[in-house]
């Protein structure tokens, strides 16, 4: 089972993190995300129930290409494809071109964990 592990921290500690790491005074521990949201509602407008729907069709069905996904889903291909642009800039799915211009959606997780701190501002 592959995981992808995700957590939520303001901009200024992501930012502080990612310097401190530049820098070689921090390094990232392997248990830790890998993924970042800055906000609750970030993480629940990307992994929606309608969203988390389409990454199990993507992983159970494993499409060919966007115009299948989009047969598959009954989603609008265009829509379908701003979605899985989104999903992909998290590292939640990836998109592979493939023979004459197809893109097929692949989800190369079979589950996602979230690190939900209670106390943030951990200083790095």
């Amino acid at each position: 089972m592959t995981t992808l592990r995700i957590g939520i921290a303001t901009y200024e500690e992501m930012k502080a993190r990612t310097l401190a790491i530049a820098r070689g005074a921090y390094k990232p521990k392997k248990d830790e995300p890998k993924v970042w949201f800055t906000s609750m509602e970030s993480v629940a407008r990307v992994l929606s129930d309608k969203n988390r729907a389409l990454l199990n069709l993507i992983a159970t069905e494993q499409p060919a290409s966007l115009t299948e996904l989009a047969k598959l889903s009954g989603r609008a291909k265009p829509n379908l494809s701003r979605t899985l642009k989104t999903m992909a800039g998290y590292g939640l799915v990836q998109l592979n071109k493939g023979a004459s211009g197809r893109v097929a959606p692949i989800v190369p997780y079979s589950e996602i964990v979230l690190d939900l701190p209670v106390i943030s501002g951990k200083a790095y």
